[in-house]
């Protein structure tokens, strides 16, 4: 299940030869009746930020929020291009917009590989003519494929809420970390919704899914999550609606993390009793992006010594008296000192893929949650040579 199993959405993904492997390189995902509908978008941060990025933002700008049609590529990012680079990317668009009928302003469009190589738009434009000759009601996980870089899976959600739906497909497996991570996502639903409200309940769900997610502390040039919602099933509830793609979004980051480049682990962290959200938060992130706990994951290892040491080493309200860390249920640490534990239950849980990791720090009401992975010899050997 995926974007296309809600009412009103075609998709499709081709190779276009922008991959020297001739993998599926080119995704479109549009209204079946090219009409443009409502969309919003939430981006990468980084300052550092690609040519489809800043195309993408001045039409959202430019039609008050209204687009009909996504066209990504994958296996080059269009970032560090220059001027050509938006002109490529603009280009994409009306490449799109002509072969399906739409304003190429209500063309979004995305991006995702090698920084610093100009796209090869020859191949982009043979590819975006066979997709509008492809594009069917069918094709959503092909889509998704096609906008696979080191992913080993393609990644799809579907929710089914009451008289409405929210599909979603996305891509991510490196330089994961908030505000959102090496990653793509178009989000596809049948509620109505203004635009400027779909903004407001995207940027929540990502706040709660995506940018909980961090597997190296890096953040991309080209991170993006775009809503399209064509209102087709008449129903207008924004609460509901946003409780939706808080689910669909939560469930497309966790496959993220299940598929990071090299992991073993995916590890479920949640912190409470911080003085407040924030400092929550800090600590959580400190520990999920800690090389030395992550190789304790890796190693199975449920060892709380390296965990409360760099949470006191975050800058946050803490007492060794105060905190406590479990795994699985069981209490590892506490009150300042190790306790027992059943070798036989702590050893199952490590040897899981996913591990679920509490630390409370017995000093206020604040809470955060994190979901992170482990770090491996495999992760290395991806990385290490990437010019």
């Amino acid at each position: 299940m995926t974007v296309t199993n809600v009412e009103g959405f075609l998709a499709t993904g081709v190779a276009s030869g922008i991959k020297s492997n001739q993998e599926l390189d080119l995704a479109l995902i549009t209204t079946e009746d090219r009409k443009p509908v409502s969309a919003a978008g939430v981006f990468t941060s980084n300052k550092m930020t690609a040519a489809p990025v800043l195309i993408t933002r001045k039409h959202l700008e430019a039609t008050g929020g209204a687009a009909s049609t996504v066209v990504l590529n994958s296996g080059n990012a269009n970032a560090a291009t220059g001027n050509q680079g938006l002109i490529d990317a603009e280009r994409m668009c009306e490449l799109t917009a002509q072969g399906l009928g739409c304003e190429s302003n209500e063309v979004l469009v995305c991006s995702t590989g090698w920084i610093g190589y100009p796209l090869p738009m020859e191949a982009v434009t043979y590819g975006i003519k066979n997709a509008i000759d492809s594009l069917d009601s069918t094709q959503g996980t092909t889509a998704a494929k096609a906008i696979m870089t080191t992913d080993t899976v393609p990644k799809n959600t579907f929710v089914e809420s009451k008289g409405f739906s929210v599909g979603g497909i996305s891509k991510g497996a490196a330089m994961l970390q908030p505000n959102m991570a090496t990653m793509l996502s178009v989000l596809t639903t049948d509620a109505v919704i203004d635009p400027k409200e779909a903004t407001r309940l995207l940027q929540k769900a990502v706040a709660v899914s995506f940018n909980c997610l961090t597997v190296d502390g890096a953040e991309s040039t080209n991170d993006t999550v775009i809503l399209l919602a064509n209102g087709k099933s008449g129903v207008e509830d924004p609460n509901l609606l946003g409780e939706s793609l808080i689910e669909a979004c939560k469930d497309l980051a966790v496959q993220m993390a299940d598929d990071a480049e090299g992991s073993t682990k995916t590890v479920f962290l949640r912190v409470t009793g911080a003085k407040d959200d924030n400092e929550a938060e800090l600590a959580a992130r400190s520990t999920a992006n800690s090389q030395l706990i992550k190789c304790s994951w890796y190693g199975e290892d449920p060892y709380w010594g390296r965990i409360a040491a760099q949470i006191g080493a975050s800058g946050i309200q803490f007492d060794p008296e105060t905190i406590s860390v479990s795994y699985g249920g069981q209490t590892v640490y506490a009150r300042g000192k190790a306790q027992k534990v059943d070798s036989n239950t702590l050893g199952k849980h490590m040897s899981q893929r996913r591990l679920e990791l509490h630390v409370d720090l017995g000093q206020g009401q604040g809470e955060s949650d994190v979901v992170t992975t482990d770090l491996t010899h495999a992760y290395i050997d991806e990385n290490m040579r990437t010019s």
